[in-house]
């Protein structure tokens, strides 16, 4: 081992030390912050295309974690503060952190538990840093085209070997400078951030650099209604840290949010911004007010930001409603193309009450399905609305859906196009929505509903016979996510950094004789999903889920493990689209079970470069699901089998070949092993769209 690599090695070893947010525990300060996109040439209106500053409060315990709590914000162009910027991370706080972060690049830690595995490290000499002695070191990654790695100087502090200063290079897919410098606090004998000056520019990528989902952006995009092509322009944002404070006199307010910004933040005067910038604006930043003022206006930006981003949740606005973009075009066996049209009003019409519907008509079955409702809120700051809702409908026998899981937006749903068996349902549904902290949703659902078959199928209880039957539930469901930052404002609470894992819990209870419901039972779910991202860009993802049901529970009550085979011969007759967490080889109708437990991993590898827009995944797959059933004899008209045996599967996919397509093969094996191989197999397409 060399001296450098000595010296790096006992740095490492005295991050507890050096690391205030390992060493400390508790540290305040106040950070004002300017953000720009800007050009290097002096256009006519010598104005920048993007101008923000931001003060806030960072606090930091060693319990709750960091807490910013943003006191002004100002954002030139725009009549209301644009929150969804303050929740992008520009870059991580410090260089000690295992991994470093720059607009959403993830860089291995110069000086992480895992430096010496990732950089290359050369003693350049002795100098002088805040009248301390200090060690100069320049770093490189070691695999820059499997591992993308940080390029730079770090200073070291001689004694304690804490960070002196830090310059960081980067030049790949992303072209950026970072300048960090420290001040040193004998009492405490530690350094903290004092300032940083961070430059970006798009690199040999055609990923995008921007805010707003795409609408100020650094680099080029295509020219269209709602990407402005900006070439030739860079961001640059500079921060000050002031006001340090190492005594905690109270305790942190509203730890689990990351974010916090404060009612007034978005309308602070002049005077209060004089106070914090560490100099005055100069005259191209007080020019792009009045600029961007007059881009918002004539381009109507606020309103296509509006548009867009209701558009990344699953909604398109018009006026006072939002048209779901999941209700247009379905399709499944059983309705055929299945046509539908309905939404939500939305805060335009009314930030405290909303109205609900829609209606849709399956060409198969020639029916038409609808829905209708509405909700009052009862604590903006907690999401709480309790909601009424009445709905004549299709759902999948068997299935399970968690109340907390059900704002999915996909444009396409690949394992509905299989589907075979639903049974009908009018139910009248009451909801409380209800945050119980930032990272715990909840709701509650009291439900009636009458069920009719649309295939044979007769529940035998006793010495009674049911095709048709009423069910009277309670559900109660959370959702947890620990690791998730959540940032709140006057336009609610939203996620910005979507941490693992994630739990989800819910039990429901039937009551027989409440509202004529026919059946007492109890059914309890619960799924663990976790991932792990690494920096060569391969991922796994780990999904585990139980459930469970006793009592007088009907088939269209119990549980499948989301088969997604189609009950056909071949192979190629069996030839569709595979579903996201579906077993493939198992068959529609194959196992119900009232005691289940499923497995799924899988394993992203790296992406295959092989152009600019040719990068396919490949992901190896295996699932195991077992579960059982009591009282078979009760479900009558209908034929299934137990899945006390335990089954396999394992597969790849290789995805985004082509257009966001790309196929998939799996392979059942183990006890439920088939005769016939083909019949073991499913082979079929896969579908990945990202907007």
């Amino acid at each position: 081992m060399t001296y450098t690599d000595s010296v790096i090695k006992k740095a490492i070893a005295n991050r507890s030390k050096n690391n205030p947010q390992q060493a400390l525990p508790y540290f305040s300060y106040t950070t004002y912050e300017k953000t720009i996109i800007t050009d290097s040439l002096e256009r006519e209106n010598n104005a920048h295309a993007f101008f923000a500053e931001k003060v806030s409060e960072n606090q930091y315990d060693e319990t709750a974690g960091f807490k910013e709590e943003v006191l002004g914000f100002n954002m030139a162009g725009f009549t209301e503060p644009r929150y969804e910027v303050l929740g992008i991370t520009l870059q991580s706080r410090s260089f000690y952190d295992e991994d470093y972060e720059i607009f959403n690049y993830r860089y291995a830690g110069p000086l992480s538990t895992r430096g010496l595995k990732n950089y290359y490290y050369a003693f350049v000499k002795d100098t002088m840093i805040l009248n301390r002695s200090s060690l100069m070191i320049e770093f490189w990654p070691q695999r820059p085209e499997t591992i993308p790695g940080l390029s730079g100087v770090l200073y070291l502090d001689a004694q304690t070997l804490a960070i002196q200063k830090m310059q960081i290079a980067i030049q790949d897919e992303l072209i950026a400078r970072i300048e960090q410098e420290y001040r040193y606090f004998a009492q405490e004998d530690i350094y903290m951030p004092a300032s940083n000056k961070l430059y970006i520019e798009k690199g040999d990528t055609s990923k995008r650099l921007s805010f707003f989902r795409g609408k100020i952006s650094v680099g080029t995009l295509e020219n269209s209604p709602v990407k402005e092509a900006i070439e030739g322009r860079y961001l640059l944002s500079t921060s000050y840290n002031s006001a340090f404070n190492f005594s905690q006199s109270e305790k942190i307010t509203h730890p689990n949010l990351a974010i916090e910004v404060l009612e007034d933040a978005g309308s602070k005067p002049e005077t209060f911004w004089e106070e914090y910038r560490d100099q005055a604006l100069s005259q191209r930043d007080l020019n792009s007010f009045k600029y961007l003022n007059d881009v918002v206006k004539t381009e109507n930006i606020e309103r296509r930001l509006a548009v867009i981003n209701n558009f990344g949740i699953g909604y398109y606005t018009l006026d006072f409603f939002d048209f779901d973009l999941t209700y247009p075009v379905k399709f499944n066996n059983y309705e055929g193309l299945r046509l539908g049209l309905g939404g939500v009003t939305n805060a335009d019409f009314s930030e405290r009450f909303r109205l609900e519907g829609y209606t849709a008509y399956g060409f198969k079955d020639h029916t038409w399905k609808y829905g209708i409702g509405g909700g009052i809120m009862l604590n903006k700051s907690h999401g709480a609305w309790l909601s009424l809702t009445y709905n004549d409908d299709l759902q999948e026998v068997g299935s399970f859906n968690y109340l907390t899981d059900r704002r999915v937006y996909s444009l396409f749903e690949p394992r509905l196009v299989n589907i075979t068996q639903f049974f009908d349902y009018k139910t009248l549904r009451l909801n409380q929505e209800y945050q119980i902290t930032p990272k715990i949703l909840s709701e509650f659902q009291f439900a009636k509903t009458n069920v009719l078959q649309t295939q044979d199928y007769t529940f035998v209880l006793d010495d009674e016979s049911y095709s048709e039957y009423d069910i009277t539930e309670a559900t109660f469901g959370l959702r947890w996510s620990p690791s998730s930052k959540i940032m709140r404002s006057e336009k609610g609470t939203v996620e910005i950094y979507d941490g693992y894992p994630k739990v989800t819990a819910q039990v429901s209870r039937g009551i027989s004789g409440l509202l004529n419901g026919d059946f007492d039972f109890t059914r309890l779910g619960a799924k663990f999903f976790y991932q792990v991202e690494r920096l060569n860009k391969s991922t796994t993802e780990f999904l585990i889920e139980g459930k469970m049901a006793f009592g007088e529970v009907p088939l269209t009550h119990l549980f499948h493990a989301y088969p997604n085979a189609p009950t056909k011969e071949t192979v190629m007759q069996r030839f569709s689209v595979a579903g996201v967490n579906s077993f493939e080889t198992m068959y529609f109708g194959e196992f119900f079970s009232d005691r289940l437990a499923t497995l799924q991993i899988k394993h992203r590898l790296r992406p295959l470069d092989l152009g600019e827009k040719f990068k396919p995944e490949m992901v190896l797959i295996t699932r195991y699901a077992i579960g059982d059933i009591s009282n078979m004899e009760r479900h009558q008209d209908v034929s299934f089998g137990r899945l006390n045996k335990g089954y396999t599967e394992s597969g790849l996919e290789i995805n985004k070949i082509l257009f966001g397509f790309g196929i998939s093969l799996t392979y059942r094996y183990g006890a439920y092993h088939l005769p016939g191989t083909a019949d073991n197999l499913a082979f079929k397409f896969t579908f990945n769209l990202q907007l």
